[in-house]
C-alpha cells in the first residue's frame, strides 16, 4: 500500500486522511533528544510543562523541559521502567519492567507498589498502564523485560502467560481482565470508555474489547493488522482516530472504522507516541535513541477520560 506523500513525512493513504486535517500540522519532525538506547512510555505533564520518558536499557527516566528545552535525568534507576500515564490525580504511574511492578509516584515523591503479583505469582514485566475514570488502573504485562537482561532482568515466568489486568481502585485487588495474547503492548480506552483497545506485537495486530457495567471485557476482536512490521503502543484523537506506533513502519492513523488513512513517516523505529502540550495537540514520538515532537492540527484526547459509566 502506498499513498501521497505530503512535505515528506505524511502519507496520505485516504481521503479522509487529508480531510481530517491529519497533514495540516508542522512540515518536520522537531527532535528533541537523541541520546537513548531504547527510548519508549513519553509522558505530558501539563503542570510542568515537561515530557518525561523511560531509556529502558538504560535504566533511566529522562525529562525535557518545554520552556526551556533542556534535559536531563528524572529518575535514576528506574526499575527498567517502559509505560508511564497519569492517575485521576495527577500521580505518575509507570509500569517497571526491570521490578516487575507497577507502582505509582505519590506527590511527595514516595513510591507505592500497586500491583506486582496476580493470584501470589509475580507478574512478568508489566508494560503500558492507562487508567479509566473510576480510578482502576488497566496494565498489560508480556514478558519482554524477563526474556533477557537488556530491558530488565532474565527470569522464567512465573504466570505462564502474557496477559492484560486491571487494579481495583478501591481494594487494590487485580483481576484478569483479556488472555490469549502472545505479547500485549498498547492500551487505551475509547473516548467513552465503552471499548478497550489492545496491541498484540507478536501477533502483530490490534485487538478491540467492549467493557461491561461490570468492568468485563468480551471476547475480543481484531481491529487493524500491521501491514509491514508491528504496533507498540496507541493513542487516540479527539475526533475518534486511533494513532498507533508502528515500529518500522512510522506513526500509523486509523479511521474508527479500522481503515488505515494514514501515515506519519519516522527517520528510526517507532517505538511510542502520546499527545501533550498546552492544547494537546502537540505528538511526542519515541523512536529507537530519539525523541521526537510535531505539533498538529488534530488533538488528543483527555489525559484521563471524563466519561461517567
Amino acid at each position: 500500500m502506498s499513498g501521497e506523500i505530503a512535505y515528506g513525512l505524511y502519507e496520505i493513504l485516504d481521503e479522509r486522511f487529508r480531510t481530517g486535517k491529519c497533514a495540516n500540522g508542522d512540515l518536520r519532525l522537531e527532535k528533541l533528544h537523541g541520546d537513548c538506547r531504547w527510548a519508549e512510555g513519553p509522558l505530558y505533564l501539563p503542570a510542568w510543562r515537561q515530557l518525561i520518558w523511560s531509556d529502558i536499557p538504560n535504566d533511566r527516566m529522562l525529562r525535557w523541559d518545554e520552556a526551556t528545552g533542556a534535559v536531563g535525568v528524572f529518575r535514576s534507576p528506574a526499575g527498567h521502567s517502559n509505560g508511564n500515564t497519569l492517575d485521576r490525580e495527577g500521580r505518575l504511574i509507570s509500569c517497571e519492567q526491570g521490578n516487575r511492578r507497577v507502582s505509582r509516584t505519590e506527590h511527595d515523591g514516595s513510591v507505592t507498589v500497586l500491583a506486582d503479583r496476580y493470584q501470589g505469582r509475580r507478574l512478568n514485566s508489566p508494560n503500558d498502564a492507562v487508567v479509566r475514570s473510576d480510578g482502576s488502573v488497566w496494565f498489560s504485562d508480556p514478558d519482554f523485560g524477563i526474556g533477557s537482561d537488556y530491558e530488565g532482568h532474565r527470569a522464567e515466568s512465573e504466570i505462564g502467560a502474557c496477559n492484560v489486568y486491571r487494579i481495583d481502585p478501591d481494594s487494590g485487588e487485580v483481576r484478569l481482565v483479556a488472555d490469549g495474547f502472545s505479547g500485549p503492548n498498547g492500551l487505551v480506552f475509547s473516548l467513552d470508555e465503552r471499548q478497550l483497545f489492545v496491541s498484540d506485537s507478536r501477533a502483530r495486530h490490534i485487538r478491540v474489547f467492549d467493557v461491561r457495567e461490570d468492568g468485563t471485557l468480551s471476547d475480543g476482536k481484531v481491529f487493524a493488522e500491521a501491514p509491514v512490521s508491528s504496533f507498540d503502543n496507541i493513542r487516540f484523537d479527539d475526533g475518534g482516530r486511533l494513532w498507533a506506533a508502528a515500529l518500522d513502519d512510522g506513526v500509523h492513523c486509523y479511521d474508527p472504522d479500522g481503515a488505515l488513512i494514514g501515515r506519519i513517516l519516522v527517520p528510526e523505529p517507532v517505538s511510542n507516541l502520546a499527545f501533550g502540550g498546552p492544547k494537546n495537540n502537540r505528538l511526542f514520538i519515541t523512536a529507537t535513541t530519539s525523541v521526537y515532537s510535531l505539533v498538529m492540527a488534530v488533538t488528543g484526547t483527555h489525559r484521563v477520560s471524563r466519561f461517567r459509566p
